[in-house]
């Protein structure tokens, strides 16, 4: 079935992309309903990417359970990680090491785009936003919530662990080395929207000037904070090194982060009620992930820059782990460019990233599309000038993955003998 030539998924796709864009306050419902309507279509009708009935159905759902699990877990894990930071009151004695015009937004904007390399930009978005609360008495601007959300993608696409697309690139045999370049596009965008957001923000809620009299920092909610983050990390790591094969198996980094919290707990007991609300934002994004995981995309167009360009545009409404899946099995991307375009496009609107959703349970408000594309403007275009840097700076240099994927097998059988 096709309506004017688009295939019968991809129309209920978009209407349920419309549906969340519109109907912001019930966007849980519309993407649950979506999700629901496309399975079900597929079910009767079509059949599944993995075969029809019930067995496609299963297959599909044994081969995306990891991605959603760990999605899950880090979303979940990562809400009350935001909580332990806000409790710890570090970000209380912070008023007097930023300045106090609208530099001080802009320092912080840098230092989410930081964290991102090394932790995962979830994690980093929310740690911005808990700082942005405190530091503007709870009254963030929409246009500075994107630029949290774009400076945490921007600073994740540079890392092998900083998002979970370089992630995969990593798993499939790309050279860390080769997503840094993405570092460059990235700041660039940050000069851009970041001024503009941190002015935007300094008209709205001008920074707190002075700590917080009498704080005193909560050094074991700190300590659980760091544990958390370096569970998901060091997880990361330990297995991309020594056996990528779990990560495609086993929800690892999802797992790593909901233990580190449950040892934690003796220590400094999590905020347990803050759960519902994250699960309700988690099951939202979910459930894009899942529609996007259904829709029948099976190539992409040529690897080039133009396409590459382009997705990051289609990242910012459709799902960017499928993306990147295709483009990993199509091979011959520039994998800095993809990187940056794949982890940055999603900034362009709030359900477009796993760091927006995120975000966005901090701060209800920014689910509304309208009011992020207008306050948030700048981020569409940053992403447009850092991307043309990059090109003209660097050019686009597409090569196989697979090449390195496979050599290194002969290369340890070498060493062996």
């Amino acid at each position: 079935m096709s309506l004017l030539g688009i295939p019968f998924d991809f129309v209920l796709f978009a209407l349920t992309l419309l549906g969340v864009a519109t109907l912001h306050h019930h966007a849980l419902k519309v993407a649950l309903g979506g999700a629901l309507a496309i399975t079900l279509y597929q079910l009767l009708v079509t059949g599944f990417k993995a075969g029809a009935g019930m067995g496609g159905l299963a297959a599909h759902a044994g081969h995306e359970w990891v991605t959603l699990a760990n999605l899950l877990g880090l979303l979940l894990g990562f809400a009350l990680l935001a909580d332990h930071f806000e409790k710890s009151r570090l970000p209380e004695i912070l008023p007097h090491l930023l300045p106090d015009d609208w530099k001080g937004g802009f320092v912080l904007l840098i230092g989410v785009f930081v964290m991102s390399g090394f932790l995962d930009n979830i994690a980093a978005a929310m740690i911005g936003g808990t700082m942005a609360s405190v530091l503007f008495a709870r009254r963030v601007h929409i246009g500075y919530l994107a630029a949290i959300v774009a400076a945490s993608n921007a600073g994740g696409a540079g890392s092998v662990v900083g998002d979970t697309t370089t992630t995969m690139m990593w798993i499939a045999g790309a050279s860390p080395l080769w997503v840094v370049e993405a570092y460059i596009g990235g700041f660039a965008a940050l000069m851009f929207f970041g001024v503009i957001a941190a002015k935007q923000q300094h008209d709205y809620q001008p920074i707190q000037k002075d700590d917080a009299p009498g704080v005193h920092v909560e050094y074991g909610r700190l300590g659980v904070v760091v544990a958390i983050l370096l569970a998901a990390v060091a997880a990361n790591l330990w297995f991309n090194l020594n056996n990528p094969a779990v990560l495609d198996h086993l929800p690892v980094i999802g797992m790593a982060v909901v233990l580190a919290i449950l040892v934690t707990a003796p220590v400094r007991t999590p905020t347990w009620s803050l759960l519902p609300g994250a699960f309700k934002g988690s099951i939202f994004l979910l459930a894009l992930v899942w529609c996007a995981s259904l829709m029948p995309v099976d190539q992409l167009p040529v690897a080039s820059w133009q396409t590459a360009f382009g997705l990051g545009f289609v990242s910012s409404v459709f799902d960017n782990i499928p993306l990147t899946a295709l483009a990993i099995r199509q091979d011959g991307y520039d994998w800095g460019f993809l990187a940056y375009a794949v982890g940055f496009g999603g900034s362009m609107i709030w359900f477009g990233s796993s760091a927006g959703v995120a975000l966005s349970n901090m701060y209800p408000e920014a689910r509304s599309v309208g009011h992020w594309l207008r306050g948030g403007w700048h981020v569409a275009v940053g992403y447009v000038l850092g991307f043309m840097v990059m090109l003209v700076l660097l050019g686009w240099h597409g090569h196989p993955i697979k090449e390195r994927a496979a050599a290194q097998p002969a290369a340890t059988q070498g060493v062996s003998k």
